[in-house]
């Protein structure tokens, strides 16, 4: 059985994990620290206090007898850069499933956020993403203002009722570009929008599972 550390921003997001790698045989140890988020508009809040917290907590887990890890929080993976740490197990982002997807798509794409602190860092790895893969795409962000403290105070239905109103008219002004979520607290709120509209929206809970297969060799359960 696989040991996979899951270090999360929020606990919300612990049941979407859990939800995409149930069906293989492993153990899933949760890590979760929603401070960092909460301290990002402070004074004296720099890139390097972030950046320290994250790699200390990083060393951590891979102290904690684990096979890898998962980072679900698109927050933390544009913050840790993996040519400046090395570690002995894989360190897993979780937007690197959806980016192989969204370089599979063959029509322009809008990525659609909730986290104002998440655009451009996961943006930034798309492109770069795309680029060691060899693919061009046409691609655009957009931000779904004063939803993200919803989510943050606990207020889940407010938050994938606010999220999936935004993904509606998205998708309205825009009939010929495929939506995506960026983040996956935004997943239930994709899924409500699909069954309203009967129309695809991407998300990382597609792609997870598959990736983390292939990546890790999982079993499925017997």
């Amino acid at each position: 059985m696989k040991r996979i550390g899951c270090f999360h921003a929020h606990y919300s997001n612990i049941e979407h994990v859990e939800k995409a790698l149930n069906i293989f045989d492993v153990e899933l140890i949760h890590f979760v620290d929603p401070g960092l988020d909460r301290i990002k508009m402070d004074a004296d809040f720099t890139k390097e206090i972030i950046e320290k917290k994250v790699i200390e907590t990083l060393d951590w887990i891979t102290n904690c007898h684990v096979d890898a890890i998962l980072i679900t929080c698109t927050f933390f993976t544009s913050i840790f850069k993996e040519e400046f740490h090395y570690y002995p197990i894989p360190i897993i982002k979780i937007d690197e499933p959806l980016f192989e997807d969204i370089c599979k798509m063959n029509q322009p794409i809008i990525v659609t956020f909730t986290n104002p602190n998440t655009v451009d860092g996961t943006m930034n790895q798309l492109l770069s993403y795309s680029r060691m893969k060899g693919k061009e795409i046409e691609v655009k962000s957009s931000l779904l203002e004063n939803t993200f403290d919803l989510i943050m105070q606990g207020k889940k239905n407010e938050y994938i009722e606010s999220v999936s109103n935004g993904l509606i008219n998205i998708i309205e002004e825009n009939p010929k570009k495929s939506v995506v979520v960026a983040q996956l607290s935004m997943v239930p709120a994709a899924q409500l929008t699909e069954k309203q509209t009967d129309i695809p929206v991407r998300n990382h809970l597609e792609s997870l599972s598959r990736y983390m297969k292939e990546v890790l060799a999982l079993v499925p359960k017997t």
